[in-house]
């Protein structure tokens, strides 16, 4: 037998939750403020898991209240602080209260720096995928409870056997029986919609819904009538009551698109395909510009409305000059969202420039931003988030355990005893025990060391690598205090 003839006929069935992976920030799940935007204490199911960084997120909180109003058209914010401090979380929370009808784009300073299109095209990308354009238009649908699905049997069977003889098939043809509370129709079916009612396995007592424009059917549910059959119905299932009135109804269909979705499908032979392919590349400007002005119009005639959204820059020291300038311009456009940017440093240089500025950014445009400022966690920020943690890993930990690892976090970094919860859990695996111990804890901080015990040994042990450089001023490294806590720390 040809290899190519080869089927395999073993199917395995895995539990799709299993695979789901945790993030660093998964467990935000909004901002966590109340109608006053005061931090709320709610906990459980409805808990944001945003910890700390009170002013930050009533600042944040404002914000949001001018997107939701889209009073804030245009409006730049500045999330400024040291590493750890949550501006990423703060970011993300903003996009989890939004919701998903407002588009949010997160974007890192460095992946503006592309081989297949310029630095200024990838940001005008960006800009444009923020931009949502909300489109209503009213289409014909065919809407009620199936009765009767009827199906030639002769014409059936010799279709399988065709199918299975290898002849050509013939014309398959029947008969769907739809009705209302009000009225009950037959309509004649071809082949193409036998194939799709069978695709989406409709049975009698479903209801589903045609669209006339496209031939889509989709299956809403089914009847509250077949509540009581006899069948057996998997709890899933979805039960909705039968549709009142005509058949035949005008409903108007909402479509979200952005932009750029519209700039793809314009600008290129395979249209939509695109979006797919990622093969976007350079855009004209002509074509932006009509885009444009079809959009103004389809706005001055009520068919359509502008949603904008919110562009996210983590890291933005990282671009230079010639992307700022961009942002300036860009902001003030009227097609422009909410620009937020997040960055870690303090006076530096701008990039590719020899210019010293606050955040490596430039002074014109700072004078253009809302600067948020974040602070430091204190002990019992960090203690909670590092509960929050376990439980989204899934690790019991033993309270003296976290007590540990918090101190190592004060001492250290946030992110540093993040990484430490799930090497803990391992080892405790190890030793056959399902809670984490201060042990572990010990065990994995010896395993594992921090910035300040690698620059430690690294100062001490420099000569052992290659290409050091011996004239390294003290102050351009990691501070070394603390550095000695490695035994005293675990032990305490």
């Amino acid at each position: 037998m040809p290899d190519n003839d080869i089927q395999f006929h073993n199917t395995t069935t895995r539990d799709t939750a299993q695979l789901e992976r945790i993030g660093a920030h998964s467990h935000i799940r909004g901002l966590g403020l109340n109608e006053l935007l005061e931090p709320s204490s709610s906990s459980g199911a409805n808990s944001s898991n945003m910890i700390g960084q009170a002013s930050a997120r009533r600042a944040m909180g404002v914000v949001l209240k001018m997107i939701q109003a889209q009073t804030i058209g245009g409006r730049s914010v500045l999330l400024a602080g040291p590493p750890s401090s949550g501006k990423t979380a703060l970011a993300l929370g903003l996009a989890q209260d939004l919701g998903s009808d407002v588009p949010f784009v997160y974007l890192s300073a460095s992946q503006v720096y592309s081989l297949e299109v310029s630095k200024t095209e990838a940001l005008t990308h960006a800009v444009r995928k923020c931009m949502g354009v909300k489109i209503v238009e009213e289409t014909e649908i065919i809407q009620g409870e199936v009765v009767e699905i009827q199906i030639d049997s002769l014409v059936e069977a010799q279709a399988q056997a065709a199918a299975a003889g290898g002849k050509p098939p013939i014309k398959v043809a029947g008969r769907l029986t739809l009705c209302t509370t009000d009225m009950e129709t037959i309509y004649d079916l071809g082949t193409k919609m036998i194939e799709m009612l069978r695709s989406e396995k409709v049975s009698a007592g479903d209801v589903i819904q045609i669209d006339k424009g496209s031939g889509k059917i989709s299956k809403l549910g089914r009847s509250f009538t077949r509540s009581r059959d006899y069948d057996a119905i998997s709890s899933s299932t979805k039960f909705v009551a039968t549709p009142e009135g005509e058949l035949q109804q005008r409903k108007q269909v909402t479509h979200l698109v952005s932009l750029h979705e519209m700039d793809v499908i314009n600008s290129r032979q395979q249209g939509f395909l695109a979006l797919f392919a990622g093969d976007t590349g350079e855009i004209r400007q002509e074509i932006r510009t009509q885009i444009d002005a079809k959009v103004q119009e389809w706005r001055e005639e009520g068919r359509a409305t502008l949603v904008p959204g919110v562009l996210f820059i983590d890291e933005c020291h990282m671009l230079d000059m010639e992307c700022f300038s961009f942002l300036n311009r860009a902001i003030e456009s009227d097609l422009a969202p909410v620009l937020v940017m997040a960055t870690n440093r303090g006076l530096s240089k701008i990039r590719g420039t020899d210019y010293v500025s606050p955040h490596g950014i430039p002074l014109d445009l700072l004078d253009r931003l809302m600067i948020i400022s974040t602070q430091p966690y204190q002990v019992d920020d960090i203690r909670q988030i590092l509960q929050v943690r376990c439980q989204q890993e899934e690790v019991d930990m033993d309270p003296d355990a976290l007590e540990l690892l918090t101190r190592i976090a004060s001492e250290t970094s946030l992110r540093y005893a993040i990484h430490l919860i799930i090497t803990s859990r391992l080892a405790a695996t190890r030793r056959k025990s399902k809670m984490v111990q201060m042990q572990d804890i010990e065990r994995c901080y010896k395993l594992f060391i921090d910035v300040k015990r690698s620059t430690s040994l690294l100062m001490e042990y420099q000569d052992g690598y290659m290409f050091n450089e011996l004239d390294i001023q003290e102050n351009q490294l990691p501070s070394s205090q603390g550095v000695t806590c490695d035994e005293t720390m675990v032990e305490g």
